[in-house]
């Protein structure tokens, strides 16, 4: 069997879920569009075009709420894991690990090695900054797709007004309204469930060769450890 190129076995994972993504996107598109042109004719309205659809409020707002409840998701896991452990789950740090460790431990300043990011070796303000990157930037993914589901639901609550011949929304009573929340809390509650499964699950269960998973013959009560 003829073995990938290297640039592609190396980044495999990334490769394979960035297809992932597109397709299940486009897939959703094209569900999304004959279920709205579905409801559409069931209402006695125009139906859509693709195009038209997928540049709608109502396909943005689909879409957008799903980002903004993800990277909620890791944001918070990736910030709640500093602090807070789970015996037994390969998801957590090692008992007595809690905290952000010392600057030994994380290989920053004058422990880090020719090979470190120039950002973990040069100090001040830059090593403060690229020492919490990763929340910042989850933070800011999710803040932006929150906000764009925010101005996305509302043109498209706002359509339904309308076609009720009630007044619109503003940006401000939509975002404290019943159904900007019921969609971002619907994703919440989801992605808590299943952050909070895996980190139990894993104590007991196995996948051989997964990193998400202990050794498969590691005891149960192995802490932070990934086969």
């Amino acid at each position: 069997m003829r073995r990938l190129p290297a640039g592609v076995r190396e980044n495999g994972l990334s490769i394979a879920f960035g297809l992932l993504f597109v397709a299940a996107l486009v897939a959703q598109s094209v569900a999304g569009w004959h279920d709205h042109n579905n409801l559409q004719v069931a209402d006695g309205r125009a139906t859509a075009g693709y195009a038209e659809y997928v540049t709608s409020a109502d396909f943005a707002v689909d879409v957008v709420e799903n980002w903004q409840s993800e990277y909620l998701q890791f944001l918070l896991y990736i910030w709640v894991t500093v602090w807070l452990v789970q015996r037994g789950s390969p998801e957590s740090k090692e008992l007595g690990k809690e905290g952000s460790e010392s600057d030994k431990d994380q290989k920053v300043l004058q422990y880090a090695d020719e090979k470190s990011p120039r950002w973990a070796r040069v100090g001040g303000w830059r090593t403060s900054v690229f020492s919490h990157s990763l929340c910042l930037t989850m933070g800011a993914l999710f803040m932006g797709s929150w906000v764009a589901q925010a101005v996305a639901g509302r043109a498209a609550f706002n359509q339904e007004q309308l076609g009720r011949l009630e007044d619109p929304y503003s940006l401000t009573q939509y975002v404290g309204s019943a159904d900007f929340w019921n969609r971002s809390l619907q994703n919440w509650q989801s992605e808590f469930l299943a952050v909070g499964s895996m980190s139990v699950l894993a104590i007991f269960l196995r996948q051989r060769g997964s990193p998400e998973s202990k050794p498969v013959g590691a005891p149960h009560e192995s802490t932070g450890v990934s086969g």
